[in-house]
């Protein structure tokens, strides 16, 4: 069986001060398999973008561990660093912010490889260049413009063409698509899946869209309040959800049939009872078929 091109272990990030922290990821365990996409969903605010910052490094993690192609990312050589830096890329929510407007997009693509010294050659470099582009849907004549002169699904294929320029492995997506129309969302969203097959890369890719997040998923992670509460692979999720948690995310998901929609029942999570006392073991329990849940002994004989 391959390892996996990701695993996180334990992973905190905390925020403000020592003695009274924001922890905005809560000692969280899971990992990314190579060429599979991982789905990590939760509401606004929960530490899913957190998450994806700290395992790249954005963000310095307060404890735990990240490994990356079976190495630990806080023990790199400079040249495994390096490395990592192309291996493991990102593609930002905000597609208007997370593009230069002073560079053309030729100047953005071209930005990665002046830092690590790649395609020197003028002629080799426009050529990779195009190529990107091509790669998103875009074309050659797209090179010179800014990023102002583009619609917001373009823009976020530029920063899609931007991820690719390494031909990384991993790619962890926050949010890729909640900035564009729904118009767009699932031509975007398409197109990744093509990326995927073609090159054989994996994603972590975040969002709070679960319809989106099934389509493009092989397995699910919903997170909550800095904690992975289920764990499992899509179809089992969102047909067999377990945790009260997720099956409140789930109720929320609009249905396209208007009748449908109409008798749907809400169902609300009440955080307050799962209000744990120290002496329980509250740890993500296996529930079979790589089926993993957040909850104690009481309640894995319960929800079993």
């Amino acid at each position: 069986m391959a390892a996996p091109i990701l695993e996180v272990k334990n992973l905190k990030k905390y925020f403000g001060a020592k003695n009274n922290p924001l922890k905005a990821v809560n000692d969280i365990t899971f990992h990314v398999m190579p060429g599979e996409t991982l789905g990590l969903v939760g509401e606004s605010g929960c530490g899913k973008s957190t998450t994806g910052r700290t395992i790249i490094k954005l963000y310095e993690k307060t404890g735990g561990e990240v490994i990356f192609n079976g190495k630990h990312t806080d023990q790199l050589s400079t040249k495994e660093q390096k490395k990592f830096n192309q291996e493991l890329q990102m593609i930002f929510q905000d597609p208007y912010a997370s593009l230069n407007p002073r560079m053309t997009v030729f100047e953005i693509l071209a930005e990665g490889y002046d830092i690590h010294g790649m395609y020197k050659d003028k002629k080799e470099r426009r050529i990779k260049i195009y190529e990107l582009l091509e790669s998103v849907g875009l074309n050659r004549e797209h090179a010179n413009r800014y990023p102002h002169e583009f619609s917001g699904g373009q823009r976020q294929r530029i920063g899609i063409a931007r991820a690719l320029s390494f031909d990384p492995k991993l790619i962890i997506a926050d949010e890729p698509i909640s900035a564009l129309d729904v118009s767009i969302q699932a031509q975007v969203v398409n197109m990744m899946r093509e990326i995927q097959e073609e090159r054989g890369l994996a994603y972590l890719f975040i969002a709070h869209d679960l319809s989106m997040v099934k389509y493009i998923s092989d397995r699910i992670a919903v997170m909550y309040m800095g904690q992975l509460l289920e764990v499992g692979k899509a179809s089992d999720l969102y047909n067999n959800p377990i945790h009260p948690y997720t099956k409140s995310l789930l109720s929320a998901v609009p249905q396209p049939d208007p009748r449908t929609e109409k008798k749907r029942k809400r169902i609300d999570y009440d955080a307050s009872q799962h209000d744990y006392s120290e002496d329980e073991e509250v740890t993500l329990r296996d529930f079979g078929n790589g089926h993993y849940v957040f909850c104690s002994k009481k309640e894995f004989d319960n929800w079993s």
